[in-house]
């Protein structure tokens, strides 16, 4: 199987890189990034591509017929972005802008790493664009189309997050005693979910939660 792996560089794409890798069914992983990671691999392919010229460039620097698969992993929060207009680009435009190419090219599963509470109703800013990219993805009428919507994440990550690194505190010693719904998600679980309803290419829609994630 070959794949697209969208986000390859943030703390969930990590671990789906790192898991398709080492995957026996999966020969080849394409990654669009800003910037080359310093890694290489005999199915590793990366190149450089601006976001902001996806439909343009995407072509040119990979086959899409030969995909078979589009895991989403981009993501980015209200302090990186520094706008809501920019926040909405880079969770909602980028990964639809993905999936519209994918349709066109007539690749038939695409995998989709959400939140839990995502919802196009929400009066949560957040979860609202999570919902509204949801429902765009519906439309699209994939094959199969499977949305992991994982609770807070936990992971290595590369920048530090200082809400998010006080809630972990909080909810580390908790964690065993909480509902499987608000438990921690491990980043290396929702890499598994999202790697494995690719492979799977389940026909129709599948929605994995929080409390499938969690351990």
């Amino acid at each position: 199987m070959k794949i697209l792996l969208l986000g390859a560089t943030g703390v969930v794409g990590q671990q789906v890189l790192a898991q398709a890798l080492h995957h026996p069914r999966v020969t080849k992983v394409f990654c669009p990034v800003r910037k080359l990671m310093p890694l290489e691999h005999d199915k590793l392919q990366q190149f450089q591509l601006d976001f902001g010229h996806i439909e343009a460039q995407l072509p040119t620097q990979i086959n899409l017929k030969e995909i078979d698969a589009v895991i989403s992993a981009l993501g980015t929060t209200m302090k990186q972005a520094g706008s809501k207009d920019a926040f909405r680009k880079v969770d909602h435009h980028y990964p639809l802008t993905f999936a519209e190419i994918a349709k066109q090219n007539h690749i038939s599963t695409y995998v989709l790493n959400s939140a839990m509470g995502a919802n196009a109703d929400s009066m949560i800013f957040y979860n609202q664009v999570k919902g509204e990219l949801e429902q765009a993805l519906k439309d699209l009428h994939f094959p199969s189309l499977t949305l992991v919507r994982p609770g807070l994440i936990e992971g290595n990550r590369d920048e530090f997050r200082l809400g998010e690194k006080l809630a972990l505190n909080v909810m580390r010693p908790l964690n065993g005693l909480l509902p499987k719904s608000w438990r921690l998600s491990p980043a290396q679980n929702i890499a598994k979910a999202l790697l494995q309803s690719a492979l799977e290419q389940k026909l129709g829609m599948h929605v994995i939660s929080a409390d499938q994630l969690a351990e």
